[in-house]
């Protein structure tokens, strides 16, 4: 894709609904008695749950022992980081997507490759620059509704597989930051990596379908219901601490 020659994704069959029922069911969470002042708990709560299910989604662990004094899991090391900054990444993510990428694989991939790798594409291969480059403009430019432009974030990278070390868990990362940057879920209170997490292989099957162009409408349905799902259970943590 290339700007100023952006699909009409919304047109799909089902993706105009799939959209409406997920920002119905994020703006819920939102609304909740316990988020109303009481959102910065309930969010790092919900930041540390999806940090779990995306290591898991990578075959990292989502064990935390609270005597440890230190996470032995690289996986989950690198997705616990990426959590831990997903707020300070916001702004860089908004003006710069390229380089918040590059931050979110070296914080990921800090204890699964050489140094001199960390926050950088994978050299060899053409197409990366010019799909990255159209993947930026995408962020930039909004030309889809949120939960449209999360699903295609998401499954580029995913597809791209950029940096070859914590692809997936960097994937889910930039598709958590377009849902806080875009207003879609702006204090970061769902967890659609536990959805995406209890679809079991349909996962990885929707993504391989986006990225071939054989399901797309697909790919952006099932990340709606991760959303709906994530949005469960961002209710379920603000239940919790009512």
């Amino acid at each position: 894709m290339t700007t100023g020659a952006w699909p009409d994704l919304t047109a799909l069959p089902g993706v105009d609904d799939a959209v409406a029922t997920a920002r119905a069911a994020i703006e819920a969470v939102h609304r909740h008695p316990a988020n109303r002042r009481g959102w910065p708990r309930t969010s790092a709560a919900a930041s540390v749950r999806a940090a779990r299910a995306s290591a898991l989604l990578d075959g990292g662990s989502a064990d935390l022992d609270p005597d440890a004094s230190a996470i032995s899991d690289p996986v989950l090391a690198g997705s616990l980081r990426v959590a831990a900054a997903i707020g300070t990444l916001v702004p860089i993510w908004e003006r710069a997507p390229l380089q918040a990428l590059a931050r979110l694989h070296t914080l990921a991939a800090a204890d699964l490759t050489d140094g001199s790798l960390l926050g950088r594409p994978a050299a060899g291969r053409a197409e990366l620059s010019d799909r990255l480059t159209g993947l930026a403009a995408s962020v930039l430019h909004a030309p889809w509704p949120a939960p449209v432009l999360v699903a295609v974030v998401h499954g580029e990278l995913l597809g791209l597989a950029a940096f070859g070390s914590a692809d997936g868990v960097v994937a889910r990362a930039a598709a958590r930051l377009t849902m806080i940057s875009s207003g879609l879920d702006p204090h970061g209170l769902t967890t659609p990596e536990v959805g995406h997490l209890r679809t079991g292989a349909v996962y990885a099957r929707s993504a391989a379908g986006f990225a071939d162009g054989s399901g797309v409408a697909a790919w952006i349905i099932k990340v709606c219901e991760a959303m709906i799902a994530g949005a469960r259970e961002g209710a379920s943590i603000a239940d919790a601490a009512v």
